[in-house]
């Protein structure tokens, strides 16, 4: 296993591990906010290290192909399922996340890693456009603001991290049906054949 495909591995072991940080809040909010955060970053931060390093000395895989793209919907996923659980009622005031939101970027992801798999059956290897990897960094930078903004909401300014979070979910969630409809049109034909 090359280089990429271990830091592809490393992100996916990762996600565990943020999970337990988030949910659990040990030893205390603010505390497991910010590791959180540090873990989230790192993840995030090797999606496009092992991406960069397959790209320059020309180890891309079918394995990283199919496994970056997933660890990366992992990652983002579970981590809506988090903010769902922690900042999806009204009750937490101005870092409230929306539970339609999720939904939304939940279901293009499943739908797409559906059809890559049956692609996959058929031999063919769909890649990411650059439409879905305008959306991932977009979703990363929102992930992070809400990670975050509970514990520098009232420091640093209520205003500042309200908007930034409310545009960025918004605009994660349209290039998340964008890209949607461009992977698609890209892929039509590829559509066809897994359907016959």
């Amino acid at each position: 296993m090359n280089t990429p495909n271990k830091i592809t591995l490393f992100r996916i072991i990762l996600i565990p591990v943020f999970i337990v940080v988030f949910l659990c809040g040990i030893p205390d909010r603010k505390t497991a906010d910010i590791i959180a955060l540090v873990i989230f970053s790192v993840a995030s931060m090797s999606d496009f290290l092992d991406g960069y390093l397959a790209r320059k000395h020309n180890m891309v895989t079918d394995f990283g192909k199919l496994m970056d793209p997933l660890a990366d919907k992992l990652l983002v996923c579970i981590t809506l399922i988090c903010f769902v659980k922690l900042r999806g009622t009204d009750s937490v005031g101005d870092y409230y996340f929306p539970t339609w939101c999720a939904i939304i970027i939940m279901t293009r992801e499943f739908a797409i890693s559906g059809i890559r798999q049956l692609a996959a059956d058929k031999g063919v290897i769909i890649a990411a456009g650059m439409w879905g990897k305008v959306k991932t960094v977009v979703q990363l930078f929102m992930c992070i603001d809400y990670i975050i903004m509970p514990e520098f909401l009232y420091d640093l300014g209520q205003t500042w991290f309200a908007v930034t979070g409310v545009v960025l979910m918004y605009l994660a969630t349209a290039l998340t049906v964008i890209s949607l409809i461009d992977y698609l049109l890209r892929n039509r034909k590829v559509l066809k054949i897994t359907c016959k």
